[in-house]
């Protein structure tokens, strides 16, 4: 998979003195100058105050101009961004874009990311008329399809949004000469491996990839080995190492929220002189608000960014931290990575992150650029497993603060009851009784209720709603009545029910029938029964009128139809 030269990238150099003892960058080689970009290029570059490469620069961007595919593993703050935009500029001087066809294509995984690269290239591109297309979510497709439709040399994209526009026929990649990957652990982490697939298979094989990321799960190999071809491997530094210049701290607390952020205030005042500013890492988006409500409470100078926000909101507030107009910014994972926020002088992990790669990424936004920085990670009881797994995937021991969880064990239980009574469960459990309330009066109140209990006592009495329909026109001249209830009268097993020779007794009834009708008593039900009335005979008549009475009434005849077959 490697080719068979030596230089920094094969022997996997992890200083500076390794990298410039490549025969192609030669010892003397220790500027932009010496590297092979473009005069244009190396104006921008001094014009931003950058003379030296940091080692992943260095070894990257000689092979990179060559149109080598790139697999790059460094720590974060080390610069992998400028590793893979120099050259990119630098090769993109030539030639042009087409519409609906960019010429490179940049995967994030996030919208900060992207919009970051694409300040890279507005910065280091100054020289060069590049089109730049910037597709994320949270904004106007209209916006981004006229960006497409005049031609983008340089696409910088989430992978989601990216699909959405070449599902809508406005996105052609058959003209993609470089593809860069970046961030490809924070790829597999938040599931966008397929749809890399997917955008991989889209593209030339002819292509050049560019392949960067801080650590490098098996996951992310089985990517490499099948989209990369020769790959040159520039690995500057163990792959989820952290810097050296960062001072690592544990810190114990309780179990239950209130503990947590009173440790984190009673940090956040010890180290008050020496915080400029600091990022506050959370797991879950819910505990990002709510630990933002309580720092403001308590009057601390807060600001929160996770991903359910605006992307206007967002982009505002990591502005805002730039510009130093916010000291304490309380953030999910999603300004973990690759966010270039210089000189955060802390890092506090209020909870200590699942994934172990994630904690390498997250301490990595202190101490970016040889600076020095401090990461504080507040630990429980219940996150032992997690610790293990970073003291196992970094290699070191991390030191605690003030003392090890042995000495908060005891306490942790002592407040359990009392919070759990101002909590959900009582308040559930007392909603569900008063819940239940209503439906135990339903049976009472109800009108279903009373509706069936009319019905129940309506059906004693069918003669007195059909009595009528013998004397109606139709139903005495029309032969059909007469002769079809025949058929089922000499039914042997029907007439033997005592059921049926009870019906048998229609002069009786009809007698009774005259009787109720002309009996004072039956005045008091009249509006009830005229209702029923309408609801249930009057579509009958109607259907009797239009056809055959006997049809769809099945083995339970009524009574007027006999009383008509007699007569």
């Amino acid at each position: 998979m490697r080719p068979a030269s030596t230089g920094p990238c094969h022997q996997k150099p992890k200083t500076t003195e390794t990298v410039s003892s490549d025969n192609q960058t030669a010892p003397e080689a220790l500027t932009f100058a010496d590297l092979g970009l473009s005069p244009k290029v190396l104006s921008a570059v001094t014009d931003a105050g950058y003379t030296i490469p940091t080692p992943i620069q260095a070894g990257a961007i000689p092979h990179a101009l060559l149109g080598k595919d790139i697999l790059g593993i460094a720590q974060t703050g080390t610069g992998k961004t400028a590793a893979f935009v120099l050259p990119m500029i630098t090769r993109l001087e030539k030639g042009r874009a087409r519409a609906r066809m960019p010429r490179t294509l940049i995967l994030e995984p996030t919208r900060e990311l992207a919009a970051q690269v694409e300040e890279n290239f507005i910065r280091y591109g100054k020289n060069h008329k590049l089109n730049i297309a910037l597709l994320i979510g949270g904004v106007s497709f209209d916006e981004q399809e006229k960006k497409l439709e005049r031609g983008a040399d340089v696409l910088i994209a989430t992978p989601g949004r990216l699909l959405d526009h070449r599902e809508r026929g406005k996105l052609l990649l058959n003209g993609v000469e470089i593809l860069v990957i970046d961030e490809a652990d924070r790829m597999l982490d938040m599931g966008f491996i397929p749809d890399i697939e997917r955008i991989c298979e889209m593209i030339p094989f002819t292509r050049q990839t560019l392949f960067f990321s801080a650590t490098m799960p098996p996951e992310i190999t089985k990517l490499t080995e099948k989209f990369l071809q020769a790959p040159v491997r520039v690995e500057v530094s163990k792959a989820a190492s952290t810097g050296v210049n960062i001072v690592q701290r544990l810190v114990k607390s309780g179990t239950k929220g209130w503990d947590k952020r009173e440790t984190l205030r009673k940090l956040i005042r010890e180290e008050e002189a020496e915080i400029k500013n600091a990022i506050i890492f959370c797991n879950r988006k819910v505990d990002v608000a709510e630990l933002f409500r309580s720092l403001v409470k308590h009057e601390f100078d807060a600001g929160a960014l996770h991903g359910d926000m605006d992307q206007r909101a967002r982009m505002a507030m990591l502005a805002a931290f730039r510009e130093g107009k916010l000291k304490l910014l309380v953030a999910s994972d999603v300004a973990a990575r690759g966010l270039d926020i210089p000189d955060v002088s802390h890092v506090f992990n209020y909870d200590v992150p699942i994934h172990a790669e994630d904690y390498v990424h997250r301490i990595g936004r202190t101490g970016r650029a040889g600076r020095a920085g401090k990461a504080f990670t507040i630990v429980t009881s219940n996150d032992r497993k997690y610790l293990d797994s970073i003291e196992k995937l970094t290699g070191m021991k991390v030191e605690w603060h003030d003392g090890d969880l042995s000495t908060v064990v005891a306490s942790e239980g002592e407040d359990d009851a009392p919070r759990r009574s101002r909590g959900g469960k009582p308040e559930r459990s007392g909603r569900s009784s008063r819940s239940d309330a209503p439906k135990r009066e339903r049976p009472r109140s109800g009108k279903r209720p009373s509706e069936a209990a009319s019905m129940e006592a309506y059906t004693p009495d069918p003669d007195l709603q059909f009595a009528p329909v013998a004397e109606m026109p139709g139903a005495s001249a029309a032969p059909q009545p007469v002769e079809k209830p025949a058929p089922r009268a000499e039914r042997a097993p029907q007439a033997e029910r005592p059921a049926r020779a009870e019906r048998a007794e229609r002069p009786e009834r009809a007698e009774r029938s005259d009787e109720r009708k002309a009996a004072p008593p039956r005045n008091d039900n009249a509006p009830r029964r005229d209702r029923n009335e309408d609801r249930n005979n009057r579509p009958r008549r109607q259907d009797h009128d239009l056809d055959d009475g006997t049809v769809g009434f099945g083995e339970d005849l009524p009574a007027f139809m006999k009383v008509s077959a007699k007569v």
